[in-house]
């Protein structure tokens, strides 16, 4: 069977549908990196905050003020190498490390399309994906190549398929199918669209909505592998994605899965897109017919010893939670990078007390004098970013003469229309506790079960 695998992933197939793909994701990344800047979110999100929440294990990105500016340079001018297959593995890996840098500065703006992104812009360095259809295989002949290794384009497809069945798996729980929530929350605000908004009222359009969501996931990698479904499979794609772009301000995301399941069609098809883009760009076609034939070298090894491990780390991470007590939705200890998208709706409330343990006088802390609004939003819900603060006020206090202050919190969440319930316990200091892997037994338990993946 391995052998039938390897044999399967080492045939060479025609390149089109990664030059496409190159072309595809390069230009979209073009727009977002200079959407990013034209909108103002670079000095929002990056120049005008005095405080960033890190990435555990990440607290040595720092941000870089006003010259986060010129990392989007860099992601624009990487965007366009990628876009045009110019200097393109250069391209790949200033893109991927430019990017992921500005995510990296502060988790406050995590979503799961910038996350994929990253990895997808990480492939694409181990990937000829300028073999053909590029600037660079028209320069260097050596390098181009009509047939490349299937496993250059499968690669990507798993990557996609990963995404969509591990998103489908998280909706399997009793809240989204039997509850319809988040949905019954979200959908009834969107009144004013023409004929759903009426729909959007009815209960049971929210369950419709909550198990097609889930049978989409789940199903939809399947289907665009299968020839006989592909273009229904594609049509599906579509019409979800537009239907999310519309309900959720989501940004670019639609628009990436949309682009990005084409490559689950025949080389044929992207050989029209690319002699179309020839015709309108004027460019001459690219006659030889030469194949990319996987050798086993030490490279090549090197590369596959990558993939295997990469694979390996997006199959298992996202089942970490697995390890933790208590509700996930409720602690969010192995939440993120686990492909769980759109699946509750929390809001909270937090305030900090400083104590002076000299003289025991204590007084609260304005949360707005250090933190922007969208970065007090999220802290309310999620643990680590209220331990993190802690530890940013307790530094803070001390500078202003406290000696070794103490933190405590008063803190209260509600989960998916659930009464409010306290959520941190009220009698910690939490500047005696460090970020870490382990469960944070300073978050309330939740009791109660929501069954599920």
């Amino acid at each position: 069977m391995i052998n039938s695998i390897l044999t399967y992933l080492k045939t060479p197939v025609k390149a089109a549908p990664l030059a496409v793909f190159r072309v595809l994701f390069g230009s979209l990344m073009l727009y977002t990196t200079l959407r990013f800047v034209l909108q103002g979110w670079v000095d929002k999100y990056y120049v005008q905050p005095q405080f960033n929440f890190k990435y555990y294990g990440f607290e040595f990105v720092e941000s870089l003020g006003e010259y986060t500016y010129l990392l989007y340079v860099v992601s624009f001018i990487a965007a366009l190498g990628i876009t045009l297959g110019y200097k393109y593995r250069l391209s790949a890996i200033l893109f991927f490390l430019s990017f992921t840098y500005c995510e990296l500065i502060d988790k406050t703006y995590y979503l799961n399309h910038y996350y994929f992104v990253s990895i997808i812009s990480l492939l694409l360095i181990f990937l000829p994906a300028n073999s053909y259809f590029s600037i660079d295989a028209k320069k260097n002949k050596r390098i181009a190549f009509s047939m490349i290794p299937r496993y250059s384009i499968f690669a990507i497809q798993f990557m996609l398929s990963i995404v969509y069945f591990y998103a489908g798996l998280a909706k399997i729980n009793s809240e989204w199918l039997l509850e319809a929530m988040p949905l019954k929350i979200w959908l009834p605000s969107r009144y004013d669209l023409p004929v759903l908004g009426d729909l959007f009222q009815m209960e049971w359009m929210h369950y419709v909505m909550s198990w097609s969501g889930m049978l989409y996931d789940l199903s939809i990698p399947f289907l665009l592998f299968y020839k006989r479904t592909r273009l229904l499979a594609f049509i599906l794609v579509v019409v979800f994605h537009i239907m999310t772009r519309v309900l959720f301000p989501i940004g670019i995301f639609p628009y990436v899965m949309i682009c990005s399941t084409l490559i689950f069609f025949d080389a044929s098809f992207h050989e029209k897109i690319i002699r179309f883009l020839r015709k309108i760009f004027r460019i001459k076609p690219q006659q030889e017919v030469s194949i990319l034939n996987w050798i086993p070298t030490l490279k090549n090894k090197l590369i596959a010893g990558f993939f295997i491990l990469f694979f390996s780390f997006q199959l298992i991470f996202p089942f970490r939670h697995l390890l933790y007590p208590d509700e996930l939705f409720w602690t969010e200890e192995g939440y993120r990078f686990s492909w769980r998208v759109m699946l509750m709706e929390k809001g909270g409330y937090v305030q900090f007390k400083v104590v002076n343990p000299e003289n025991g006088k204590w007084f609260y802390v304005e949360n707005y004098e250090f933190l922007t609004e969208y970065q007090q939003k999220q802290m309310r819900i999620q643990p680590d970013f209220i331990l993190e603060f802690a530890h940013y006020l307790e530094d803070y206090y001390k500078q202003k003469g406290i000696d070794d202050p103490e933190i405590y919190v008063n803190s209260f969440i509600a989960l998916n229309g659930r009464l409010s319930k306290r959520y941190i316990n009220p009698d910690i200091d939490l500047t005696e506790f460090e970020d870490t892997w382990q469960h944070k037994e300073w978050i309330l338990p939740f009791d109660e079960t929501i069954y599920g993946f």
